[in-house]
């Protein structure tokens, strides 16, 4: 398993056309990928299956917030490579 914290930069956070992008991304892997959002330093809400739109959609994330990007699978290192740079490169927007 692999992770990596990045933080959402993109003015509007994931509204609907950024979590289909984000989950249309992670669904081109195998891997299992999840998110977690940090509410605080050193709790976190529970993950969020980074392939599903709703799940997405249902974790509030705003623009600001960081979350934990969680990769586990055969290709677990491409996958976590290609979901951070979605989010750093502002999720299309």
């Amino acid at each position: 398993m692999v992770s990596k914290t990045v933080t959402i930069k993109n003015a509007t956070g994931l509204h609907l056309r950024p979590a289909g992008l984000f989950c249309k991304t992670a669904m081109m892997f195998d891997s299992n990928i999840h998110v977690e959002k940090i509410i605080e330093s050193d709790r976190m809400q529970s993950f969020s299956n980074a392939k599903s739109v709703l799940s997405i959609l249902g974790a509030c994330i705003k623009h600001g917030d960081s979350i934990i990007i969680s990769c586990e699978g055969h290709d677990e290192v491409e996958a976590l490579e290609a979901m951070v740079k979605i989010v750093e490169d502002g999720l299309g927007e």
